[in-house]
């Protein structure tokens, strides 16, 4: 089991350690382990933190979380309980977050560019899940992510450009990430939402499907990815790959002569 000192926990969930006492004093968390004088969370503290994120994230208060919790436990075993949630709120990529200071991401992207434009730009980037304002610097949830767009435009497209496809990128995930969502909620929740009260055996049933889908997703999409690209480069390049080497054919010639 792992052991989170109140720091680490608050860092792991997205949060501040003002709020995870907050959460304890409302009653929306249980109290850490301890160890003399120092407690201990462990992934179940980790799990009810973000879920309770998400819950207020969605307009819920507090005091309604509580009762929601509250009632939720009341008809179920707690340790099902936890483990729904903690499945359901685990982020779907073991990808570390990475800091950034503004200058670095100047530097990465643009150090020509005017005030103005690095503002847009540092706007757009934010709006896009790039990059996260924390403080004096940034957070960067995904440097795989801030990575892509730091070689697209190193390979000379505009970042405008990259912007705008990341959008579009971002979009078709949503919308394929819907439909696997739309896939189990038919099979699976549908089922469950028309029998009697759900039981824990339920409960255990949903978070292993949910489980399951985090490799099963990459499963399907690397693929027709994959397949759609070389599909696409070979229509789109491959003409002007061979226009191109008539040309380099002709100048050979030409030299020769």
């Amino acid at each position: 089991m792992t052991g989170y000192r109140i720091d680490e926990l608050a860092r792991a969930a997205g949060t501040t350690v003002r709020n995870v006492r907050a959460y304890q004093d409302r009653g929306l968390l249980a109290p850490p382990r301890l160890e003399g004088r120092v407690g201990f969370y462990d992934d179940s503290h980790l799990a009810r933190l973000r879920l309770i994120g998400q819950l207020l994230t969605r307009g819920y208060s507090s005091a309604i979380i509580k009762d929601l919790l509250g009632a939720w436990e009341t008809g179920r075993d707690v340790g099902d309980v936890l483990g729904l949630e903690q499945v359901l709120t685990d982020p779907w990529s073991d990808e570390i977050p990475g800091t950034a200071t503004l200058d670095e991401l100047i530097e990465t992207f643009g150090p020509a560019r005017d005030e103005a434009q690095i503002a847009a730009d540092l706007e757009r980037a934010v709006e896009l899940g790039f990059v996260e304002p924390d403080g004096d610097h940034f957070r960067v949830p995904s440097p795989r992510l801030l990575h892509v767009g730091a070689e697209l435009v190193a390979a000379g497209i505009p970042l405008d450009a990259v912007f705008d496809i990341a959008r579009q990128i971002r979009d078709d995930c949503d919308v394929i990430a819907g439909r696997f969502v739309d896939l189990v909620h038919e099979h699976v929740f549908s089922r469950l939402e028309a029998g009697p009260v759900p039981t824990g055996d339920d409960l255990v049933e949903v978070a292993e499907v949910v489980r399951r889908m985090r490799p099963l997703v990459k499963m399907v999409v690397d693929p027709f990815i994959a397949r759609s690209m070389e599909t696409h480069v070979q229509a789109a390049l491959g003409e002007r790959l061979e226009t191109l080497s008539d040309h380099l054919v002709r100048a050979s010639a030409a030299s020769e002569e």
